[in-house]
């Protein structure tokens, strides 16, 4: 906050006095050398808000950076930087889903098996899991393997160097990370009612002010960054549900997760679900965010459908479950009768989902992963996405595939083991 009221000042004294500085002569310094190096990057900071009010480069980068043998001496800026003058929207950011993005991606124990251009670099998940406010341990970390370009999370939505908020009110902003394999959003909101609305609206066959709900206005509405949702990304919650068997569904599922031990403890996964923010962990918190929606939904359609439809959505999960619970318990048997081997990097003999698609995977795990991690998550997300068809042929009609599939794999695992031992 202080370097921003510096700024003001000094911007105050050149508006009030009309006389030169060094910080004016500063800007044009650096303008006049990158319209030559990078012009396109003068064009988009020219176009900037940033621009208008006289934050030049040396506010975000420093002013050691002065000639071409200094360029490394340039500050990178993080969220810290864009906290300095945006600290409402930091403060909200660190309460919000995206700031737990890193924390998620560094917690998975299938991180540390991979390359680590994929992890920290700008490929691969750490194109997108970039996203959290990092330690200085972290930052020091990233900055000696080389990968300065990715510590702040800001730029994400608000690209640089426009940092333009209609961008990151786009729905497009969204679609970078929130599409593909274990995440499609933006394919199930771009094709479903309220996507069209909006692509109608954008070209003109809409009127200007027609209902037209963005991923910002149901997420992120009114401008805040801290986007929660009643579900989280894995559609596992505490306290578990009161009917039976749904709560005995869960509960296989967090132990696929290793979040609880082959006999429901609670492990130390546990606690990152919590410092991530991965799930909502008591009643009031799942009801508040639920509510938050519900006032969203209003905005367009009668409280009694959004809730009815809302909870359509969560029976949606609970059939879910019930699929992918009898795919787990498949496995485990397997590996608990000593026919399907234990990964040696797994905790305990139990399906382990968090190492994704691990180096010499059997089929019938891989099978199991991708209903869990692709099918599941379509099931129930394209239901409270309102698209119809990606809920049934590529959510729900794939799980009971891949339940079919593992079944008979197991089947003939089991009759290849019974042979073996009479041989």
């Amino acid at each position: 906050m202080k370097r921003a009221l510096r700024y003001c000042f000094v911007s105050l004294v050149i508006l009030v006095l009309g006389v030169g500085t060094g910080f004016a002569e500063e800007g044009e310094v650096c303008v006049r050398c990158h319209k030559a190096v990078t012009p396109l990057m003068v064009k988009d900071w020219q176009s900037s808000k940033h621009s208008e009010n006289d934050v030049i480069c040396s506010v975000c980068h420093g002013s050691k950076h002065k000639s071409k043998k200094t360029a490394h001496l340039a500050e990178m800026p993080t969220e810290a930087t864009c906290a300095e003058c945006h600290e409402e929207q930091f403060d909200q950011f660190a309460k919000g889903k995206h700031n737990f993005g890193w924390t998620a991606m560094n917690a998975l124990p299938v991180t540390h098996l991979e390359p680590d251009e994929l992890m920290e670099g700008g490929k691969g998940c750490g194109g997108c899991h970039n996203m959290g406010i990092k330690s200085e341990a972290q930052k020091k970390e990233l900055r000696e393997k080389d990968y300065t370009y990715r510590t702040n999370s800001c730029d994400e939505c608000h690209t640089r160097h426009t940092f333009s908020k209609k961008e990151a009110q786009d729905p497009k902003a969204c679609q970078q990370c929130h599409m593909g394999f274990d995440h499609p959003q933006w394919e199930m909101y771009e094709s479903s009612k309220h996507g069209e609305r909006y692509a109608m609206k954008e070209i003109g066959r809409l009127p200007k002010d027609a209902a037209a709900p963005t991923c910002q206005f149901c997420h992120l509405p009114k401008g805040t960054h801290a986007n929660r949702v009643a579900w989280g990304f894995l559609a596992v919650r505490l306290p578990l549900p009161e009917d039976k068997q749904w709560a005995e569904d869960q509960t296989t599922i967090l132990k696929a997760l290793g979040v609880l031990d082959p006999e429901g403890k609670p492990t130390a996964r546990l606690d990152i679900v919590k410092a991530a923010d991965m799930a909502r962990l008591t009643e009031e918190d799942w009801k508040n965010e639920r509510e938050k929606m519900i006032k969203r939904c209003k905005k367009c359609h009668s409280e009694n459908y959004a809730r009815e439809e809302l909870e359509r959505g969560d029976r949606m999960i609970q059939r879910a479950d019930r699929l992918m619970a009898q795919a787990i318990n498949i496995v485990a048997d397997l590996y608990k009768d000593g026919i399907l081997k234990k990964p040696d990097n797994y905790s305990y003999a139990y399906p382990d989902f968090l190492h994704f698609y691990r180096t010499g995977g059997s089929h019938i795990e891989q099978v199991l992963l991708k209903m869990y991690l692709k099918h599941r998550m379509r099931t129930y997300q394209a239901g409270f996405h309102v698209n119809p068809d990606y809920a049934y042929w590529y959510g729900w009609a794939a799980m009971t595939k891949d339940l079919g599939q593992i079944t008979e794999m197991a089947e003939d695992l089991r009759f290849k083991a019974q042979f073996q031992e009479k041989k």
